[in-house]
């Protein structure tokens, strides 16, 4: 059964494309990322919980949340502007019968964070899952190239949210309660084109380790996940034409990978099955080796 399942999934390089406004919308992709996990068997491990995912309005962020609502969870997502997005993400969570909530707003500012925790702990009644998954990415050729406007820009979305929105929840997590934080490949294996976003997840890494030794006592988990090259709207609105025709064939399984391949870590890693992790990273990275 897992074998056919896996033959079902697009293994060919997406087609020359890109879209001229980060971060992207998913409804203008060919082909569609596959971000809705049709084919996830889910089994209550988050049944009756309540999570907020940043950036759960598309790719990752959304496949994610949809498949917490599949293992029960009511979700908030956080989307900056694309509404469209946000509204079929929402769908398919009360597809699942679940609550959904979402809210748009920059979380590069703390006042954004702070209303947000507020509205889902006030809206929804609690808090036990907090994804800081939110980002954004500029690809330039040469660090000369990188203005000081684009290195705060990068560091506010991708690190200062995180801490913001973390800061924001703690007093609502009880003991038990989970925070995954998204990092990247490229905090690993570097990327040329993209300096200040690399050392932003690199920061984001150190974050997760320290935030679980500064949490472990709570009895609050932290870890992350660091994806390697995934098919969401970041990469079409980032990377040109040619770029996207080659993205992915670099990894020994010569293909990006799908949202909702990545979705089942950010289960895991919210369930008790991951009871005994925290401060760890998973790589769902296409079988790239990394030390991490």
């Amino acid at each position: 059964m897992e074998r056919a399942r896996s033959l079902e999934r697009p293994t060919n390089l997406p087609p020359p494309q890109h879209q001229q406004l980060p971060p992207g919308h998913e409804d203008d992709m060919r082909p569609r990322p596959l971000s809705f996990a049709k084919d996830y068997r889910a089994c209550g491990r988050l049944q009756g919980q309540v999570a907020l995912v940043t950036g759960g309005d598309s790719g990752i962020g959304r496949a994610a949340a949809i498949a917490f609502a599949k293992e029960g969870a009511d979700v908030a997502i956080v989307f900056l502007e694309e509404k469209e997005d946000a509204r079929q993400t929402c769908a398919a969570i009360k597809a699942c019968g679940r609550r959904a909530l979402s809210m748009a707003g920059d979380l590069g500012d703390e006042a954004t964070c702070r209303a947000v925790v507020e509205r889902v702990v006030r809206e929804l009644g609690r808090l036990d899952v907090l994804v800081n998954n939110a980002g954004e990415q500029q690809v330039q050729t040469s660090l000369t190239d990188i203005t000081a406007e684009q290195l705060e820009r990068t560091f506010r979305t991708n690190v200062f949210a995180m801490f913001f929105c973390t800061k924001a929840a703690l007093p609502h997590l009880k003991p038990g309660a989970r925070i995954i934080n998204t990092a990247s490949v490229s905090a690993y294996l570097g990327s040329p084109q993209l300096l200040d976003y690399s050392a932003t997840k690199g920061a984001i890494v150190a974050f997760t380790r320290s935030l679980a030794l500064s949490l472990s006592r709570q009895e609050i988990r932290v870890n992350a996940v660091a994806p390697g090259p995934i098919w969401t709207p970041l990469i079409a609105s980032s990377f040109d034409a040619e770029a996207i025709s080659k993205f992915g064939a670099n990894t020994p399984m010569e293909r990006p990978g799908q949202p909702d391949e990545v979705a089942p870590s950010y289960v895991f890693l919210a369930s008790e099955d991951a009871s005994y992790m925290t401060g760890q990273v998973l790589h769902p990275n296409g079988g790239r080796i990394v030390n991490g």
